[in-house]
């Protein structure tokens, strides 16, 4: 797949840079650059079970849901994923609360391009988030969940101080009710696992002289 070009940068406003990565938010001209990215049979593999995501339901739905976070929040959300060299268009990470959990509990999330897989990527968004979660945005544990199978997920997380928390089954109603889920147990014949990083561990992480 190839990794689309940034558009109309100097109108998007940044979330974060990282060492390689800038983290902006998301704009209606980004319709293209998620309908590639979720095109992609394999990286929606563990997702849906491998269907691509169609132009208007991207346009209609899932756009829509991420602009929707900038109204809602200052500070959390969804961010498109530029590589600083070459401006490219990788992906996204979101970071945001869930509906009926603490609030003070944060989902941290991603999904990459194939061709910036086994890069590092995954790992140094998710570290700069989960920091950022702690440091301004007074979370007290933040969690990620996936598919048990999917181990490259997995990995991300546990590089990125995260720990297995639990193993659980969404239950047919959760899975119908999520537009990137199959409801059915042949696509999906193990369990989710969530992992999640206490603030507490998180200060142990960290360096001694970190601000």
């Amino acid at each position: 797949m190839r990794a689309a070009r940034i558009r109309h940068a100097s109108s998007m406003k940044t979330y974060l840079e990282t060492e390689r990565l800038v983290l902006r938010q998301f704009a209606e001209s980004d319709v293209d650059n998620l309908f590639e990215l979720d095109s992609d049979p394999d990286v929606m593999r563990f997702i849906n079970g491998g269907t691509p995501t169609s132009r208007e339901v991207i346009r209609e739905r899932i756009l829509p849901r991420f602009l929707g976070f900038y109204r809602r929040y200052d500070a959390f959300g969804y961010w498109a994923a530029i590589v600083k060299d070459s401006s490219a268009f990788i992906g996204w990470f979101a970071l945001h609360p869930e509906d009926g959990r603490d609030a003070h509990d944060i989902a941290l999330g991603y999904r990459l391009v194939k061709t910036s897989w086994r890069k590092g990527y995954g790992t140094e968004g998710a570290k700069a988030l989960i920091d950022k979660a702690f440091r301004e945005l007074a979370a007290r544990r933040v969690f990620a969940c996936t598919y048990s199978e999917n181990h490259a997920s997995r990995r991300v997380m546990e590089k990125s101080g995260m720990r297995l928390a639990r193993t659980y089954r969404m239950t047919p109603e959760e899975l119908a009710s999520a537009a990137t889920y199959v409801p059915t147990d042949i696509v999906w014949p193990s369990d989710d696992v969530e992992y999640a990083l206490e603030r507490t561990a998180w200060e142990r992480l960290r360096p001694q002289d970190a601000p």
